[in-house]
C-alpha cells in the first residue's frame, strides 16, 4: 500500500494547461485564488482580469498558463477528480469484502469533501462545492469531442471505470457496470445540489445524504440482479 500511494501523485493531463501551475509559486497562487472567486462568483461572472486583481498580477501572467477560463475549469475539475482517485485507493485498497468495499467507494466519490492538510493551496471543501455547480460545464461544450482526444477528462473517467469495476467485484454478472457507476458519480453532484437549493424535489437533507441513496440504490439494484 506505501509503495502504491509513494507513486501516485495527482496528475492532470498536460493538453489543459499551457504551463504547469504546480510548477511555480504564482501558479499555485493563480489556482489557490480562482478556487475562492469561482466559488465567490460562479465561473459565467469569473474572468481572468478579476483574478489578476486578486493575485496582483497581469491578466497575461495567467494566459501563460491557461489559454483561457474554460481551460483553467476543466484543470480544476480534473485535479479534483484525480483527488478522489486516490482516496478510492486508499479507503478501498485492502478491503477484501466486496459488499463493503462498494460501500465505500459510493461514499468516496459522493460524501461531502474535508480539508486535506497534504495540498495547502487547495481548499478541498471549496473545490467540492465547485464541482457539484460547475462540473458539467467542463465538458457541456461545442469542444468535448476534441478535449476528450486530447485527455482532458482522463482523472474523471478513471474513477468511473474504478468505482465500476467494484460493482463488478460484488456482481459480476450486472450487466451494466459503467452506467451504474456513471450514474452514482454524476447523480451524486445533482443530489447535493438539489439538496442545497430544490429541497422539494429530494429526500436528502442533513439526516439522509446522497451517500446513504446511492448505498441503498446501488445495492438494491444489485442485490435484484443476482
Amino acid at each position: 500500500m506505501i509503495d502504491l500511494l509513494s507513486t501516485f501523485k495527482i496528475q492532470i493531463p498536460t493538453g489543459v494547461y499551457l504551463k504547469d501551475p504546480e510548477s511555480s509559486a504564482l501558479g499555485k497562487r493563480i489556482i489557490e485564488s480562482s478556487i475562492v472567486l469561482i466559488k465567490e462568483h460562479g465561473f459565467e461572472d469569473f474572468n481572468f482580469k478579476k483574478l489578476g486583481e486578486v493575485i496582483q498580477s497581469n491578466e497575461s501572467s495567467i494566459y501563460r498558463y491557461f489559454e483561457s477560463k474554460h481551460k483553467l475549469l476543466v484543470y480544476l475539475t480534473s485535479w479534483y477528480w484525480s483527488w478522489i482517485e486516490r482516496q478510492l485507493i486508499i479507503e478501498t485498497y485492502s478491503n477484501n469484502n466486496p459488499e463493503d468495499k462498494l460501500k465505500k467507494a459510493i461514499l468516496v466519490v459522493s460524501r461531502t469533501a474535508e480539508q486535506d492538510q497534504q495540498y495547502s493551496h487547495i481548499d478541498e471543501v471549496l473545490l467540492n462545492k465547485i464541482i457539484i455547480h460547475e462540473n458539467s460545464k467542463s465538458y457541456l461544450t461545442k469542444n468535448v469531442d476534441s478535449d476528450n482526444k486530447e485527455g482532458a477528462f482522463m482523472p474523471y473517467k478513471r474513477v468511473i471505470h474504478r468505482l465500476s469495476k467494484i460493482i463488478t467485484e460484488y456482481n459480476a454478472k450486472y450487466a451494466y457496470p459503467l452506467s451504474l457507476a456513471s450514474t452514482i458519480v454524476e447523480g451524486a453532484l445533482h443530489q447535493h445540489f438539489i439538496k442545497d437549493h430544490f429541497i422539494s424535489i429530494t429526500n436528502c437533507d442533513n439526516t439522509h445524504s446522497p451517500s446513504d441513496f446511492y448505498i441503498d440504490l446501488t445495492l438494491k439494484t444489485l442485490v435484484n440482479e443476482n
